[in-house]
């Protein structure tokens, strides 16, 4: 545990530098590093699969989607968008973490205003599908109030699905 003083940044040191939460299109040149490390996580995880190729750029422009990112000092730390499912549901997709930059609250930030932004544009419901194999998402969405649903699409054999209705 730190002391006032000591956990205080000393005046030599440069002050904090502040994260900055932005809408971005999907193919703004911030997002590339996201998807980058995204595409590198699945390869890890899953082996070579085209998850990425399954959502176009325009999905994710509003009125129907949004994507966000989070920066600090112009690096891309974290990001997410959903995209229309139905009118009154939409799916968050990509959203992710550097790993060098986790355990921060990142993830939280960017799903709380992917949630705002999905009620404010009338949606009632918001609904994802995640891997098997990220217990860590599991566990995030279900300790942000996801419930498990049934598949919602047909790509996936063995992915699971979770919904949480806005309001």
């Amino acid at each position: 545990m730190f002391s006032r003083c000591e956990a205080e940044p000393m005046q030599d040191h440069p002050p904090e530098i502040e994260l900055e939460l932005r809408r971005v299109s999907l193919d703004d040149a911030a997002v590339a590093p996201l998807l980058a490390g995204l595409g590198e996580e699945y390869k890890h995880r899953y082996g070579e699969i085209d998850e990425l190729k399954h959502a176009a750029a325009d999905e994710f422009e509003p009125p129907n989607g949004i994507f966000f990112v989070v920066t600090e000092s112009g690096e891309t730390l974290a990001g997410g968008g959903y995209r229309r499912l139905t009118e009154d549901a939409c799916e968050v997709k990509r959203v992710w973490t550097s790993a060098s930059h986790r355990r921060r609250g990142l993830a939280g930030m960017i799903l709380d205003a992917l949630e705002a932004s999905a009620g404010a544009a009338g949606y009632r419901i918001v609904r994802l599908e995640t891997g098997p194999r990220q217990p860590e998402a599991v566990a995030f969405y279900e300790g942000r109030g996801y419930y498990p649903i049934p598949l919602y699409s047909d790509r996936y054999r063995q992915a699971l699905a979770f919904e949480r209705p806005l309001g």
